[in-house]
């Protein structure tokens, strides 16, 4: 008889042990991912990230560093498109890249705080900090979230599928949908290096200038710089306002197209060939904005203005009248159609 409540003592030890390794909560999973990001010195990311724009998937491969407390190399290409962009932050300001064209803008920004940006790890635990209803699903290997996004300017996009490996927390992938469910954008991670290290340069402006235009030359601009330009239009409308004019300029570079809308939301469009700059003369054009990401690029916005280069083509939508989301939604729609001048 004392055996048999030795044994039945031991069995409900053994059960108390069983719950106490069960699943975590949601609170205590966001809380040890937290906890994490407390304690990274920084790290390194590489992802694939894939943008759906219409029936089009465009790929893209990232290459992240991130020592803290506020240094940041965000490095963007697009094989297919022959294109490469970087988004740096040192101790000096906020700046794009763009090696091809020898160009760069400059923000006094506080970029990456201020949105949610899906290829950084610390913006992607912000998100679930700042979702009280954020949902957790578990499942072998991995911590699944479902949660708000955090955009400024792309309210079309709210909801973000996150995925975390269970082992180390290392992030895993991204699904970013719009609000019937369809991903639009998505991250896979297939490198992740916390606490790594940097040197000394390794976000200093002119090092990332002369390594990343060694990947991509600028002399593959220039070979294009007397092609045709192709002029495009957006293919989102605002409601009331029509395109009523379209003037070309001639240029240096070939030509400027003016589309000029007129409405309650009057804007105007300008399109031209960017003239590649001299190494020698390269410094960064001030910005009083804030770098937004395209998703095929990242563009310069202001309160009245949004500037973005794709290929050797700058574009800009100036306006007095639309909000910033309005530029970005119709910068965004600029990709889609084109007419052959």
């Amino acid at each position: 008889m004392k055996k048999g409540w030795i044994y039945l003592f031991a069995g409900l030890v053994f059960v108390m042990l069983l719950a106490g390794c069960g699943s975590k909560t949601k609170e205590e999973v966001i809380q040890e991912l937290n906890k994490k990001t407390e304690e990274l010195k920084g790290y390194k990311l590489d992802a694939k990230m894939t943008l759906t724009m219409g029936n089009e998937a465009q790929e893209y491969q990232i290459e992240v560093w991130h020592n803290k407390p506020e240094l940041y190399r965000v490095h963007m290409k697009n094989a297919e498109r022959d294109q490469s962009q970087m988004i740096l932050r040192n101790k000096e300001g906020v700046y794009v890249l763009t090696p091809a064209l020898n160009k760069s803008y400059k923000f006094q920004s506080e970029w990456p705080k201020n949105s949610s940006q899906p290829y950084l790890y610390e913006s992607l635990v912000q998100d679930l900090l700042k979702d009280d209803n954020a949902k957790l699903t578990e499942t072998d290997k991995h911590y699944v979230f479902e949660t708000k996004t955090r955009y400024q300017y792309n309210k079309m996009l709210p909801l973000q599928e996150i995925t975390f490996n269970k082992k180390d927390f290392t992030p895993v992938s991204v699904k970013v949908m719009d609000s019937d469910r369809n991903v639009k954008l998505a991250v896979e991670f297939s490198k992740a290096e916390f606490n790594a290290k940097f040197d000394n340069g390794s976000f200093d402006l002119n090092r990332n200038m002369t390594s990343a235009q060694m990947e991509a030359p600028v002399s593959t601009v220039e070979r294009d710089a007397n092609s045709e330009l192709t002029v495009k239009i957006p293919t989102e409308e605002i409601a009331g306002t029509t395109l009523v004019d379209e003037q070309e300029v001639t240029t240096s570079n070939g030509k400027r197209v003016i589309l000029t809308y007129e409405g309650d939301k009057a804007f105007t469009l300008m399109q031209e060939h960017v003239e590649v700059l001299e190494t020698s003369s390269m410094s960064p054009t001030v910005v009083k904005g804030d770098p937004v990401d395209l998703g095929f690029t990242i563009g310069a916005l202001t309160d009245n203005s949004l500037t973005w280069t794709d290929g050797n083509v700058e574009y800009m939508i100036a306006s007095n009248n639309l909000t910033k989301e309005e530029m970005v939604m119709l910068a965004k729609s600029v990709q889609n159609v084109s007419v052959e001048k």
